[in-house]
Formats: structure tokens, sequence, C-alpha cells
């Protein structure tokens, strides 16, 4: 895009400024030191007005003081971008080059030199195809060749290529080549005054031909006959030669402020032991920052590369410590109960120390939040004596915060794997990768993708970070990851994990961590001691059952942190008093409770289930509401996704197919809608465990029957009624236990998974597994008087209450009006 003013829009008179040893081009930008007296006031009354200035070049470099004959009659109309005053009466300048323009007259001001000038117009009438000629390709293909042949000779920045490779215009092609060319001031001023873009495109095509020409023959002439230098030799000749440009430099009092940055960098380089590939590539950049200019936007990203590079652990490791003995005395410290992980952990930690090489599976803790996963990985970084990095992935969805951002502009950076290794500072840490099912993704890439090269031990070896552009060996590094939920991960990132679920603690747990952990930890950080503030058990067993329900214990450690706060404020005021936490106290300090601890308490109603479901918080109790009104079909509301849509709509089918058999008069029946709704409409669902749950509830509409309210059900459904496994037993199981429900119907394929469910809580459930929904509503149907029979037996003698029978019995009875 062409950023100078067109002709109508230049000013009628421009402030000069007198440039003494080269040319300006247009699009150059440029930093500048004024220090002459004209030249500054002509920047100041730039920056009062428009910021134009009209940059000339001095026929004579040597003239300290120029007249306007001293000038050449074509320049470069400029913007002044920045200006800064120097402590030592100079200005620091930044300026950019926006077209050419030619003097007409002078305007002599007291304090500078003004001129009247109209502008050039260099580029042609257009942009590329308006203007294409067979002439102007032709020299625009040559340009670009010699270019590509003069870089390594003339040491060329590399962004030459790629300007001229996207800049189309001859004339805007010709500025740019020769602005980089470093020619002599007369030929610069000879390309910059000729008009025609393509005459101006030959005159840099001879002069690029003669330099090639010429630094062909230097490079012929410096290695001569001699045999290819070795690494060895080349780093002692480099270094003679800098020192013997260092002393003249000290002789002719030019000594280059800089040169001690370049040598700290040199001596960082040396020390940070860089695999060969990668030394390379720092010299190569330190190379480029000594010819850059200091104060330029490429060399502040080139001393950033170096900073990184040299600040990197390449070479550095901490020693493992894999006392087994020790690694279970940490993890039973930090953590009570979860006796699978920790025996995992420690059968990790035993191959490890068998053998050292040993890289084994990615180990995934997933559960709800609040069980402990991030200090799982705490504990086992402590053990092997690693550091500990915690990345967090929640919410990245650029593949650029994994692989790096490409040094294309100020402020790149690494990916959040190379940072964490800087922030370790060893090779070997622990490295969590937290929340791995948060990740998106979008058009700036898939972050899962690049993961996939991070947890591949086949791959990982040769990790190519885009900021780096060199290879980091990331096969020391120990990753865990963690996640709520599985399913989001994309299958080929799970399939490099070994997933151990925490699925989360009964109420006796709960009440065992509060005791040993919780209480302890808040006590100490609101700075009181043990001795101040005690907790009954009773007073305890309400927070875990009726202040909090969560799978976890985060919740739990919110309101012991309430309720230290609250104390440590009494103690703040005055009362030295030891605090005793009771249920009372409980009441008055945190309100009522928030959760009702026995649903089992309700009596049982038509179309009422108590579903159980799996989220990414852990078990829930779903209960499900159903009712007919007039109308036709199936309607399900509460947010529901797709596959429990499915599972209503098969649910609904398989109660019509048994109508005959429930005794429910199908045409009847058809002329009503049925509305199955999930309450907490506005928290999504969805999955595949809700089928025998609706199918439930359909069927005690149809018959008029009630629902147990103290059992609770999980399962798909198929058309002909058989009951699928599904998922997330054990968090159900909590789930329920939660709720006061002690009953849970399952699929019999799930019996295996009751394994997993510790002993002392299966005391407490009675799992019923079925195979039929036939089985299933035999289970839960029952009359409101048979209920009450159940509850109090009494009642059942006075009201004449059948005490068996199930769902055939009723639907008999429903048939005979008995």
């Amino acid at each position: 895009m062409d950023c100078r003013p067109p002709d109508d829009r230049l000013p009628e008179e421009l402030p000069v400024l007198a440039l003494r040893e080269f040319v300006a081009f247009p699009y150059m930008v440029l930093p500048l030191f004024v220090a002459r007296e004209r030249s500054i006031a002509a920047i100041e009354e730039a920056m009062k007005g428009d910021r134009l200035v009209l940059l000339v070049a001095q026929r004579n470099p040597e003239t300290l003081d120029p007249d306007p004959d001293d000038l050449h009659r074509v320049g470069t109309v400029a913007m002044v971008m920045r200006s800064m005053r120097l402590p030592d009466g100079r200005l620091k300048v930044l300026v950019q080059g926006l077209g050419k323009a030619r003097i007409d007259s002078v305007i002599e001001h007291h304090e500078s030199t003004w001129v009247r000038a109209s502008a050039i117009d260099g580029d042609g009438d257009g942009e590329g195809a308006d203007d294409w000629t067979v002439e102007g390709e032709a020299l625009t293909r040559a340009v670009r060749t010699r270019v590509e042949e003069l870089l390594p000779l003339k040491n060329l920045p590399p962004e030459v290529l790629s300007i001229t490779t996207n800049v189309q215009n001859p004339g805007r092609l010709a500025d740019l080549v020769a602005s980089n060319l470093r020619l002599r001031l007369e030929e610069a001023q000879e390309v910059l005054e000729i008009a025609d873009p393509i005459a101006r495109l030959g005159k840099v095509d001879t002069l690029l031909k003669r330099e090639l020409e010429v630094s062909s023959r230097q490079a012929d002439y410096q290695t001569g006959a001699e045999a290819p230098p070795t690494e060895s030799t080349r780093d002692h000749r480099e270094a003679f030669l800098r020192e013997q440009l260092r002393e003249i430099q000290n002789e002719l009092g030019e000594v280059d402020p800089r040169a001690d940055e370049f040598d700290e960098y040199r001596l960082k380089v040396e020390e940070a032991l860089l695999p060969d590939e990668t030394r390379e590539e720092a010299m190569r950049q330190l190379r480029r920052l000594e010819r850059m200019h200091p104060d330029g936007p490429e060399a502040q990203v080139v001393r950033n590369y170096l900073d990184w590079v040299v600040e990197l652990p390449w070479d550095r490791c901490s020693p493992d410590q894999l006392d087994l003995d020790q690694a279970r005395e940490i993890l039973n410290a930090d953590h009570a109960h979860l006796s699978i992980v920790k025996d995992r952990i420690l059968e990790f930690l035993g191959v490890r120390k068998l053998r050292d090489d040993s890289r084994g599976p990615v180990l995934c803790f997933a559960g709800p939040p609040g069980v402990g996963k991030t200090s799982l990985g705490r504990s086992i970084a402590r053990s092997m004596g690693r550091e500990f990095v915690r990345v967090s992935l929640g919410g990245v969805r650029d593949e650029a915060e994994i692989r790096g951002h490409r040094r294309t502009y100020v402020g790149a950076l690494p990916g959040r794997i190379i940072q964490g290794l800087k922030q370790a500072g060893t090779s070997n840490p622990v490295m969590m990768l937290d929340e791995l099912d948060k990740l998106g993704n979008d058009f700036r890439g898939d972050p899962s993708a690049a993961l996939l090269e991070v947890l591949d031990p086949e791959q990982n070896k040769d990790f190519s970070d885009h900021f780096l552009n060199t290879p980091f060996d990331l096969s020391k590094v120990l990753f865990i990851a963690t996640a709520n939920m599985l399913e989001p991960i994309p299958a080929p990132l799970r399939d490099r994990m070994e997933v151990i679920r925490l699925s989360g603690y009964t109420p006796e747990e709960k009440s065992e961590i509060t005791t040993q952990f919780l209480i302890p930890r808040q006590i100490e950080e609101h700075g009181m001691a043990s001795e101040q503030l005690s907790f009954t058990k009773t007073a305890i067993t309400s927070l875990c059952s009726e202040y909090t329900h969560e799978a976890g214990v985060r919740n739990l450690e919110r309101q012991v942190a309430a309720i230290c706060r609250k104390v440590a404020r009494k103690r703040a005021e005055g009362d030295e008093s030891k605090a005793v936490i009771n249920n009372k106290s409980l009441d008055k300090l945190l309100g009522p409770p928030p959760f009702k601890s026995d649903y089992a308490a309700e009596e049982p109603d038509v179309g009422l289930v108590n579903g159980l479901a799996w989220t990414e918080a852990g078990g829930e109790v779903l209960s499900l509401e159903a009712n007919l009104s007039r109308g036709r079909g199936l309607i399900l509301t509460g947010q529901l996704g797709d596959v429990m849509k499915e599972s209503g709509q098969t649910a609904l089918s398989f109660v019509r197919s048994i109508f005959a058999e429930i005794g429910v008069d199908e045409r009847e029946f058809g002329r009503q809608q049925v509305h199955v709704h999930v309450p907490a409409g506005a928290t999504p669902k969805d999955g595949p465990s809700a089928g025998v749950a609706i199918a439930t509830a359909i069927a005690s509409l149809a018959t008029g029957t009630a629902v147990r309210s103290d059992i609770a059900m999980t399962g798909e459904v198929t058309l002909r009624g058989r009951v699928l496994p599904v998922g997330g037993v054990r968090e159900k199981a909590l789930a329920a236990l939660r709720s006061g429900i002690t009953t849970i119907v399952i699929p019999e394929s799930n019996v295996a998974d009751l394994r997993e469910i510790p002993k002392e809580l299966k005391k407490r459930l009675e799992f019923v597994p079925v195979k039929h929904m036939r089985e299933v509503l035999d289970q839960v149907l029952v009359s409101p008087l048979e209920w009450r029979a159940k509850q109090r037996p009494s009642l059942a003698v006075s009201a004449g209450a059948s005490t068996g029978g199930g769902l055939a019995a009723q639907a008999r009875a429903d048939a005979t009006g008995d």
C-alpha cells in the first residue's frame, strides 16, 4: 500500500534535513542522530506541524554547514515518527520515507532551510498487473535472482530476499534493493533521480551485476587454494580477527559501545553448552545483531532470541531420588485414601528406578474438581527430587501457545512447554499439563495436534519450537496430564496417555481429610494455633454432608476457611477464648445448611424418577419429571444434548411396545402428549445413561403407578428393552449416597465395575443389577399404599394394601378395576 502523500497533499513548504553520508529512499525506516543546529530546528518545526521533512543528500559530505547550493535537487519526503532529546543536546529521531520530491525553490528561514517542492511519481501509475510489461517482468526476475546470489557474499539481511519476493512494482523494487545495497553516495543519488521505474530498475540491475562480480572475485581471493577450515580453526581465526579489530578501534578512538554486549552474549553462548545446531544458529544471529542498528525493531527481536537461548536448561538436569519408601511416605502425608492411584504411582517410580532410561506412559489423572489431581503431581515431583512446573491449558486455542511464535515481530515468545522448562531451570522437570480437556481450536490451529508431538516419546526427542527454530530434547521431561472429562480429549491424544481415574470421596473419607489436612492447614494460614480452635466430630460430619455437595473437597475447604476467618477476626478484636465449633456454631457462622441429606423421606409420585448422571464435577442425582397433556408425541426439555434426546425417543418406543403387557390402552395414550423434563435447565446435559430413567418415568405415567423415591437408576435402554452398560458407576454411587439414596439399579454388565467401590461404601449401598427394562419396572413401580406399608407395616394391615406383585400385579389390578 502506497503511504506517501499525493501531489495535491504535499505541503507548499517543507523543512530540509541535510544528510551527509547516505541517500534516503522511499519506504525506508531510518534512525538518525541530528546534531547541527539548522537540522535540529528543521525537526522541531516539522514536529509542530504535519511532521513532514525533506531528506536531501549533500553534494560534499565534508561540508559542515551546507548552503542550498550544496544540496542535491531530488530528495525523499519523510514522516518523523519519533523524536527524543539526548543528554548531549542531539536529537535521536526515527523517520520513514514516503515518496520522492524535487526542490523547486528555496525559502531561507532564520533558523532552518525551507523549500517548495513537487512530488515525483517514481512507481508508475499502478501496483503490478496494470503496468505489466515483458521488459519489467524480465528485469524483476533478474534482480531477484541476483539478490539471492548476493546474500551470502555480502552478508545482507535475509529479509531483503523476502522483500524482493513480495514487491511487484518495478520502481518500488528498485528503491528497496538500492537502499540495502550500500552504494556509494553518487550512485545512490543517481538511482534516486531516475523517474522512470523500468529505467531505474535497469540501473539497479547493472549495479547488482557489478557488485556480484566483485564479491565473487573477493571470495575467491580470500579462499584461494587453502584447505577448508575446521570449526576449531575458524573459531580461532574469528577470535584473532576480532581482537585485532578491537585494538585498531582503540587506537582510532572508535570503540563500539556495544562491543561489551556482544562479548557478553558470546561468552553466554559458550557457557550454555548448546547442541551444535543451536550453537551455530545462536552465533549466526549474534553476527546479524552486530551488523544491525542498535535501536531497530529487528535488533530487539534478535536480543530476545539470544536471551532465551542462553537461559534455557539445555544440559542441566536434577538427579532423581527414587526411594520408594520415601515416596510412599510423601504420598501418604500429602493425600488421604486414593490407594489405587498411589499404588500405580509407586509402580511407575519402581520401573524408573530399575531402568533409568525408561520413558513409560504419560499419566493422565481424570476426575472431578477438588479431588487432588494437581497436588498428586506435586507429590510425584517431590518424591523424585525434581522441579515441578504446571502448564495451564484451559482456554488455549492458538497452536503457537504450544509450538511457539515465529520470530517475525517484536514480542514473539516460545511456546508454553519451552517457557515451563525455563521456569523450572532443568531439562527433566515434572511438567503437569493441567485442564487438558479444556483445549480449544480455531483458525489459528489445533493445540491438541501440537501436543501429539510433545507427548510422543518417539518424537519429543527432537521437539521443534517455532521461536527457537532448533530441536529441543523433551524426552527427559516427565509429563502428567489432568482432565475433568475424557470425552473432549481427541482420541489420538488420549491414546498417548494412561488414564487414572479419581472418582471422588465418600462422606467418611471427607471427614477424615477435613480432620487431618484441611482444618490444620486453614488454622495455620489464618495465623492461629491448633489449641485456639477445634471442631467436634458432629460439626465435621455436618460440614461434609449438609454444607457441601461435591465429589472433591474444594468447597469443603472454603467452608472451613470461612469459619477460621470469622474466628480469627474475633481473636483480632481481643477475644482470647478457645473456639469450639459444633452444629450450633455452624448454624451461627455459616447459616442454615443449604443441602438436604435425605431424599428418601419423600413419598413416591407418578412420573418422578431419580436418575444418575456423570458430569465433569462428579456424579449427580437428577430428578426426572414426566407429565401427560393433550396433544401427541414426546417433548424433552432441560437443555438436553442429542444423545439424551435419542434415548428419550427410544424409551418411548419401548414402552409403547409393552402396552398390551402392562394393560394400557394404546389409542387413549396415543392421544396424549408426553413431556419429560430434567431440572436445572440452565445446565447442558448429555450422555447415554438416562434411557432407563426416562423409560421408567413414561411407564409410570402410562400405568398411573408411582416410582419409589428411595431408589436411583442408571443405564441405557434399547428398542427391545435391553439395558446396556454405562460409565461412571463409582461417581454415581457416591452421588446417590450424598443424597441419602441407598438402592441403585445398574446394568448387569456393570457389576464388574463395583470392584472399584470401597468395601465400606458397598456395605451402605444395595446394587440391583438388571438385564431388561421389565426387571427395572418390577423393582421400582409401586402404589403409594404399598410404599407406606413398607415404611410402616401397621398401616398396611389397616389399609389392606398388597405387599407384592410388582408391575404385573399392579397391571392386573388396573385391568380388573380392583
